[in-house]
């Protein structure tokens, strides 16, 4: 081998740099590719959104009383307590007059529970238990055994147990003091069902999806997911939220798997722009297709303070006259000079940004949101709760 023939050390060098480099290019534009790779917005799995027929909850309510409560209960004015009490007492062989009945430890309460269709004989549910009178807390009680009826009036699961109150109330002679409220608690697991409803979930031929949100384009979007998902025409829009499925032979009697594989299709819902305000506690709330046209707002507060004063005019010594009560108003007015604001704002951003230029509060907010929307400028629905 020759000298010009042999390999130079600092060609080399740079060969295997030129190679690591393009190699750290190749794995930057790939982490690039898969970072800025277009994802689909605001998804959301379908039984986040909507409801199904045949899986829902039924309301069970019933009357009973709570026992061994400190000197909360209900007092003698409550009479349907005392009279629960001597039915209860009677029924247990005791004989007793509602008159002479003290419930200062007894207190009258409502029972409420939701049951599911899926519920069996012999499953718990969770029991929340209200007073009904004048108890002041339903702290340390039991609940007797209390049946609790549906919207039919058949008893479908019976309730008992000891209380979890997530309050108290404790006071004096001249002060009180209370945390949360006291006259309602929750019993886990405090209520066995003993009747199951009458349906069968596998024996539909069809079923219906229950949109939440009310869009025809979210609708369809469902629509579309759900056919090419079992992989032909199988759902259609019956109206703008509500989807009529019909189930192929294979699934039937054996929903659950593909009630499994539609619950966790992905969604965009999509809807109208809407700002939501709560006059009652200032609070504003715009959703994010809101859309502003080009206006120009000035917002200013005008305060207006009057004050009276009664001033007392003497008369003289040794004079006829009467001491006679004059009547002093004093009025200041206050008005805040904000200049003329262009906001044209085509974002939700733009929009806010606007807004808290002026110094607009959440309380002017409303003001200013009414005031657009009957110029016409803001494109979006308000709903005021």
């Amino acid at each position: 081998m020759t000298l010009n023939e042999r390999t130079n050390p600092v060609d080399s060098g740079e060969a295997a740099r030129t190679l690591v480099l393009a190699a750290l290019f190749v794995l930057l534009v790939l982490y690039l590719a898969a970072v800025l790779a277009p994802v689909e917005a605001r998804a959301a799995r379908l039984k986040d959104i909507a409801s199904f027929s045949g899986v829902r909850t039924n309301e069970l309510v019933g009357y009973g009383l709570v026992v061994g409560l400190a000197g909360t209960g209900d007092g003698t004015s409550s009479t349907f307590t005392m009279r629960s009490m001597s039915n209860m007492l009677e029924k247990m062989g005791v004989e007793t007059d509602p008159d002479d009945l003290k419930p200062k430890n007894v207190a009258a309460v409502m029972v409420t529970a939701k049951m599911p269709v899926s519920a069996k004989p012999g499953s718990h549910l969770d029991i929340t238990v209200s007073s009904l009178g004048d108890a002041k807390s339903l702290l340390g009680g039991v609940l007797l055994v209390t049946p609790l009826k549906g919207l039919d009036g058949r008893v479908y699961a019976v309730g008992q147990g000891s209380l979890t109150i997530g309050g108290f109330t404790v006071g004096g002679e001249a002060a009180d003091a209370q945390k949360n409220i006291p006259t309602v608690g929750r019993i886990p697991n405090g209520a066995v069902v003993e009747r199951g409803v009458p349906f069968q979930f596998n024996n539909q031929d069809h079923m219906t999806v229950n949109l939440d949100v009310r869009d025809f384009g979210t609708t369809m979007q469902v629509v579309n997911k759900i056919n090419a998902s079992m992989g032909g025409q199988f759902a259609r829009a019956k109206d703008i939220s509500t989807i009529d499925l019909e189930l192929p032979d294979r699934f039937r009697g054996n929903m659950v798997p593909l009630m499994a594989s539609l619950e966790n299709l992905d969604i965009s819902p999509d809807g109208k722009a809407k700002v939501v305000v709560d006059e009652k506690t200032g609070t504003v709330v715009l959703g994010q297709d809101v859309r502003l046209s080009r206006v120009a707002v000035a917002h200013g507060n005008l305060q207006i303070v009057v004050s009276e004063t009664e001033q007392v005019s003497q008369p003289g010594p040794f004079s006829d006259g009467q001491t006679v009560v004059t009547p002093e108003t004093d009025i200041q007015i206050q008005e805040q000079n904000n200049q003329l604001m262009l906001m044209e704002g085509a974002t939700l951003q733009e929009l806010v940004d606007g807004l808290n230029s002026i110094g607009a509060t959440p309380r002017d907010l409303i003001s200013i949101i009414r005031t657009l929307k009957a110029a016409g400028s803001l494109h979006a629905e308000v709903e005021v709760i």
